[in-house]
Parts: C-alpha cells; structure tokens; sequence
C-alpha cells in the first residue's frame, strides 16, 4: 500500500516524501478513506503508530480544497501542550507544500495569552489547542468556533475522561452541530468508549491491532529505599543513550533529578510547574544529548516523541493501565526497539505488586520479576499478599506482634 493511492492530492503526496515518509501505516491505510470520505472516525492504535499524520493528511486535503476563511475550519484538542506542540509543528511542516496553505494557530496555557491573541488578529484555518487556553481565547474573543466543520480529539481517552468533562462541554456547546469528528487514541476504556458514542455519528471504528511496539518489559523488586542507586546503577551499566523516568509528583521529579546530578548524570527535569521556555529548552536538550537522562511526570506520558529514546523507567508506577502504557510507548517507536523498566517495592504503600498485576492483566501480557544484583530487597511480596496488602516478607507486621503479645500474656489481641 502506497499513500498515493489512499486518495491525496499530489501537493500532500510531496509533503509527505519530503518529511520521509515511504509507506503509510496501518493506522493510516485505515483511516485516511473514511476521512476522506467525510465520515466519523473512532481511531485506536499504538503509541507511535502515526496516529497524527492520519488525522493531519486528510485534515490539510479537507482545507486545501477552499482558500483561507476568517475563522479556523478545524479544531485539534489536545491534553498537553507537548501534544498540542508537536501536532501543530507537523500540520505546519505538511501544509508548506499546499498552494492555499491553511493557517495553522496553537494555543496552551502556562505562557501569556496576549502573544497567542495576536496571533490569531488575521484569522486562522486551524486552531490546535489545549481546552483550558482554548476557553480563554473564546472569553476574550479571540477567536469563534461557529465555522468548524473538523473537530479531532487527540489522545481522546483522556478528553474524554473526568477531569476535563467541564472544559469539553463548555467548548463543544461551541461548536456546530453538524460537523465530522474525530476520535484518536492508544487506550480507550469502556465507559470512554460509551462517552465517545454520544459525540459521534454513525462512526467508522478503526482498531489497528498490530504487533506491539518492539519494547522489552522488565520488572524490577527492590525496597522503596533502594530505588535511587538503583536507578544509578542501571544508568551505568545498561548502555542507554537517552532515558526517561517517571515519577509520581513535582517534589519527587526534582530530588531525583537533583541526585542524579549530583552524581554526574546530564539529567533534566520535566513537570507541570515549568514555564513553558523551561520545558522546550529541556526537550530541547534531551534531542540535542545535552540531557540524557530526563525524569518527569505524567506531563511527557502524552505527545513526547524523541528519536532514540532507549528506556522508560518507571521509577513510581502510574495511576492507571492506560497511563502505563502511555508512559512506556515513549520507546520502541517506529519499529526502533525499547526498553521499560518497573520498579516493584513490595514495602510501597500503594500496594506495588497488585497494582502492577492489574496492570498486566489490562494489557494482557505478564512480566517476570527481577532482582537486580546487588539490590535484594527485604520485603517481597507473596502470591497470597499480591491480591490484598502489602507486607514485609522478613518484617513481623503490627497485626503478628499484637497477636504474640497477646499468646505471651495469654489472652486475645484486642485485650480481652
């Protein structure tokens, strides 16, 4: 299968030899004619699977046919101004070829509002946005949506959860009743799968379920105290030229950035309490090797692509499955092979090992334990304690001293 017979234009076709795309992807042979043909689409694949460029192709020939309006004629929404980045550069970079090339705008929040407000002075073609900044806009009428005949929903599994419920509703009263949507997304969970239902009409489902990423899963026991020279050693013997490590919080992010410094790491940090200069100049450095190792939060789950990103670690489990495979999909992109280490402390609070077991049962695939040498951890978890709490395998618990309390005195636990 070749792009040139999936329908678009000999412009798009340049654009899209000269960003080195040879042949389309599953995704994108699945995609591209239903769009094209004006249907609703609910999309699932891989992370790294060219998920944009399915939308974007069809997006840009949509436009391409009309000259510039006043108002955008698509709107991209995306969870993460990363995301919201990187899709814009791409429409960009495909649209330079287009002889009425659209206009494309982007806007998300932690940066001033006023540049993006005068950007958007001369009207826009396509407005890619996060929710929370593209309210703003709406409220300093900065922009209209009453002309969108494109909507997308990038990473939809998470627009479409609860936490952005709000924000949706708000811009989607917005918008045009009738009007072609799409849905693009690695994780879609029943209950957002029913979400979904509502805003699409008559949809086209596309699940492209190719092999998976080529990522090698390792899971690491160790005791919580354990983690950072660990994580050192690994750093040291694994070869890994680039490396990303998740945590949990902005406190956690910074101390472990902090350690690896100190300890002669090139380590950069990533989280949400960045400014946005912070962020582009770290990423920045990450592509360009003067950081190779950055720890982050959840913030670079979503939209971070780095060629040669070799490792995940995940130095805190994520909340979710989904985010798990979020996170892990950031190596072992384009047919490049990956790594993606969990560390598994049984003395977590959070219950590490049955957590991950229903990580792996979400993903339908089970990951041998580990120990890495030198690092034998007191507490590990037994088959029984796996599926309830988690307690020491060496360590007496309060319950066990209570109850020898209780037999050496003679009596029951509680006293009695």
């Amino acid at each position: 299968m070749s792009f040139s017979s999936l329908g678009l234009t000999p412009a798009l076709l340049r654009a899209v030899r000269e960003q080195g795309y040879h042949a389309p992807t599953p995704i994108q042979v699945a995609s591209l004619p239903p769009i094209l043909a004006g249907r609703d689409v609910l999309a699932l694949a891989h992370t790294g699977s060219g998920k944009t460029a399915a939308f974007a192709l069809p997006l840009l020939q949509r436009l391409a046919s009309a000259p510039p309006g006043a108002g955008p004629r698509a709107l991209v929404l995306a969870p993460t101004r990363e995301l919201a980045i990187q899709t814009a550069t791409l429409l960009r970079e495909l649209a330079a070829r287009l002889l009425h090339r659209p206009r494309v705008a982007l806007a998300f929040g932690g940066v001033s509002i006023n540049p993006q407000l005068m950007a958007l002075r001369g009207g826009c073609d396509v407005m890619v946005a996060t929710p929370g900044r593209l309210l703003d806009l709406l409220d300093h009428n900065g922009l209209r949506l009453s002309q969108v005949e494109l909507l997308v929903l990038d990473e939809a599994d998470r627009l479409l959860a609860a936490g952005f419920a709000e924000e949706r509703e708000r811009v989607l009263a917005q918008l045009p009743a009738r009007r072609q949507t799409l849905l693009f997304s690695a994780t879609c969970p029943p209950a957002v799968q029913t979400m979904a239902a509502d805003l699409l009409v008559d949809p086209v489902q596309v699940r492209v379920d190719e092999a998976p990423p080529q990522i090698v899963q390792r899971a690491l026991q160790l005791d919580r105290a354990q983690r950072l020279p660990a994580l050192r050693q690994l750093l040291k013997t694994a070869g890994w030229r680039r490396t990303l490590v998740f945590v949990a919080s902005r406190y956690t992010a910074d101390l472990v950035s902090d350690k690896l410094f100190a300890h002669g790491f090139k380590a950069g940090v990533l989280h949400g309490e960045l400014s946005q200069g912070a962020r582009r100049d770290v990423l920045a450095a990450l592509k360009a090797g003067t950081v190779d190792v950055l720890v982050a939060t959840d913030v670079a789950a979503r939209g971070l692509h780095v060629d040669g990103l070799d490792a995940v670690v995940n130095y805190e489990l994520p909340r979710s499955a989904a985010d798990y495979t979020h996170r892990i999909g950031r190596t072992g992109r384009a047919g490049a092979e990956g790594t993606a280490v969990s560390f598994i402390c049984a003395d977590s609070p959070e219950n590490a090992e049955s957590h991950f077991r229903l990580i792996e049962k979400r993903q339908g695939q089970r990951v041998s334990r580990e120990q890495l040498e030198g690092f034998a951890p007191q507490a590990v978890a037994t088959e029984a304690q796996a599926t309830g709490g988690i307690k020491s395998a060496t360590r007496k618990s309060k319950k066990d001293k209570l109850r020898e309390a209780a037999a050496r005195a003679g009596g029951t636990p509680d006293g009695h």
